[in-house]
């Protein structure tokens, strides 16, 4: 195969490998994020429920 007919294969193949990690890094924020809220909520709880 002809250098020329690989490097765009490979640069679109690179572009939805880089727009998976996007999508999993966003989704790992939000799992953080929520994860925080929720322990955050459960100290809350543990506060009210110790006075």
């Amino acid at each position: 195969m002809k250098l020329s007919r690989v490097v765009p294969i490979a640069a679109v193949l690179a572009v939805v490998a880089l727009a998976g990690c996007a999508n999993t890094i966003r989704g790992m924020g939000a799992d953080t994020a929520n994860t925080v809220n929720a322990t955050q909520s459960a100290g809350h709880k543990v506060a009210r429920a110790a006075k």
